[in-house]
């Protein structure tokens, strides 16, 4: 299944999957979208599979995101994971 993106205002509702096939894609269509808004949710209620690649892209994200000033969320199940993991990047 590919990942589909739905955008309701400034949030974005994932389903599918992100991963090494769609995580690029995905990252494209977020940040060129930082350049019209200030806030981004991003949902993964919907999102079946997230790998290294995805995990990797959504670092992106949130990197770009705290460049630019901009408030940057991730809600659904299983954002508990990545919130920790981009937690590791403000550690280190």
């Amino acid at each position: 299944m590919a990942l589909t993106i739905f955008r309701n205002d400034n949030t974005f509702i994932l389903d599918g999957k992100i991963n090494a096939m769609t995580a690029r894609r995905f990252e494209k269509h977020v940040n060129t979208t930082f350049k019209t808004i200030k806030n981004l949710t991003i949902d993964i209620s919907k999102v079946t599979e997230i790998d290294t690649k995805g995990v990797a892209a959504l670092k992106v994200i949130y990197k770009k995101a705290k460049t630019e000033n901009k408030t940057f969320s991730i809600v659904g199940s299983g954002c508990k994971d990545i919130y920790e993991e981009l937690l590791t990047m403000n550690i280190a």
